[in-house]
């Protein structure tokens, strides 16, 4: 059972990892579309509508696919100045019920932008700008997609956390 547990951890790792190479590349798009948004505006005076609101597309993707590799690498903010001080009993209680609190939020976000995406995608939304982006609904639909990656991400280190605590180091060798 620690072997299959310790397999699907591993896996949803991995996932997490490929989805944050894909935000790896989002960013690199991101940061080339501004710097030609701003060549353009201030040496030719050229501007689009489009181009500025695929940068707020491309960071609103980067952000929500983000978070959950984010969350992975242990690049959210935490406060260790009393965590350190704990045993490792209450270190992971502490753990345990971090990861419950972002998973139940990160359904709550879920549940909450079914519907906000669907009707985005009934009435077709659209930019309400000239020469905006069509199709809003798709980077609207980025909101359930990154919560429940983020759900995915904190149930696989929940099992991990679990995993450790029972075996130290067995995680570590897989």
């Amino acid at each position: 059972m620690q072997k299959r547990i310790a397999r699907a951890v591993v896996r949803i790792e991995a996932l997490i990892d490929h989805i944050g190479t894909l935000t790896a590349w989002l960013a690199l798009a991101m940061i080339s579309l501004v710097a030609v948004n701003v060549l353009l505006r201030y040496m030719f005076s050229l501007g689009s509508v489009w181009a500025q609101e695929l940068e707020w597309h491309l960071l609103a993707a980067l952000i929500l696919l983000g978070m959950s590799h984010a969350l992975q690498r242990g690049d959210n903010v935490r406060v260790d100045l009393f965590y350190a001080r704990y045993g490792s009993r209450a270190q992971f209680w502490v753990d345990v019920i971090s990861v419950l609190l972002i998973i139940v939020v990160a359904l709550l976000f879920v549940a909450l932008s079914v519907g906000y995406v669907g009707q985005a995608y009934a009435i077709n939304e659209q930019s309400p700008d000239p020469g905006g982006i069509p199709l809003r609904w798709i980077v609207k639909g980025l909101i359930p997609v990154g919560y429940s990656l983020l759900v995915f991400q904190s149930v696989g280190q929940l099992m991990r956390i679990v995993q450790t605590y029972r075996a130290p180091g067995e995680l570590e060798d897989v």
